[in-house]
């Protein structure tokens, strides 16, 4: 994970919230996570606190604020929708925000059978999701790109034989996605990071809700569908894709595939440090194997 340019102490984020939402000012404040772009506080029972952690990541929040709002309208199931826009002060040289807290339970703390409950949900989140986007919307220059533009990074990762034992069969799962006809149609809405860290799980394993939208943007929707590779097992995977019908077509399933491998190579190559998303991306290329 990359080191922060900038770190926020409960304090500083007490001051935030008191100055500029002073009705929300006594409210419990909790750091509950530190990710690769933010730092996120708890507040109260209902509220969090969203703050980028470097420079690269501002763009994301402003991504949220300005998008998650219909997406929320469209969603199935909870978002953590912005509810104050923060300013940057002598505090914090950045904006920041106050969303929605959604309650639930990571799917990647689950096993895969925990998980199975949420396919149908997940579906048809994606199902609302996946509109065309309006003129405007940002195009994330690695996620939901033509397939192709990462073979460089992912021929290299697969260079690491340790690591992956199983590179062979892995670049002939790359050779089959990349033959797929690429995506020729609108640019749709995406979420861009969606996988089991994102994902909350309800007690009997329903889909709660989905957070995390700082990739939020347009382009092919195969991103996002790769997360059947990365949250399910086989006959768990059949289930969820066979909850699209014919919204999905079977060239965007092999490229959704290829960016299931994109995806669960940069997580076991990445995250040494993290063995949450080490497993995820462990889980993942097991499941790329078993097609």
């Amino acid at each position: 994970m990359p080191p922060a340019t900038v770190e926020v102490s409960n304090t500083v984020v007490q001051r935030l919230v008191r100055d500029q939402r002073p009705d929300l000012g006594d409210c419990p404040l909790t750091r509950v996570a530190n990710g690769w772009d933010n730092a996120t506080f708890r507040l109260g029972d209902g509220l969090a606190v969203r703050l980028p952690r470097r420079a690269e990541a501002v763009p994301l929040i402003l991504h949220e604020q300005r998008y998650l709002p219909d997406i929320a309208r469209r969603s199935p199931v909870a978002v953590p929708v912005p509810v104050h826009a923060g300013r940057p002060t002598s505090d914090f040289p950045w904006p920041w925000s106050i969303v929605r807290w959604v309650p639930g339970t990571a799917a990647a703390d689950a096993g895969p059978p925990g998980r199975g409950p949420a396919a149908k949900d997940l579906a048809d989140f994606l199902l609302s999701l996946h509109v065309p986007a309006e003129t405007g919307v940002p195009v994330n220059p690695f996620r939901g790109v033509p397939l192709t533009d990462s073979g460089t990074v992912l021929v290299e990762r697969l260079g690491d034989h340790e690591r992956y034992p199983q590179a062979a069969a892995l670049r002939a799962v790359w050779a089959h996605a990349c033959a797929a006809k690429p995506w020729d149609g609108p640019p749709m809405m995406l979420h861009g990071d969606l996988h089991p860290g994102n994902i909350l799980l309800a007690d009997r394993g329903s889909l709660a809700g989905v957070i995390d939208f700082g990739d939020v943007g347009a382009g092919d929707p195969a991103v996002d569908l790769a997360v059947g590779w990365l949250m399910f097992d086989a006959g768990t995977r059949h289930r969820f894709m066979g909850a699209f019908g014919a919204a999905v077509e079977a060239d965007t399933w092999m490229r959704a595939r290829g960016w299931a491998l994109i995806l669960s190579t940069a997580m076991l190559s990445n995250s040494d440090d993290n063995p949450r998303m080490f497993s995820v991306g462990k889980f993942g290329i097991g499941q790329i194997l078993d097609g």
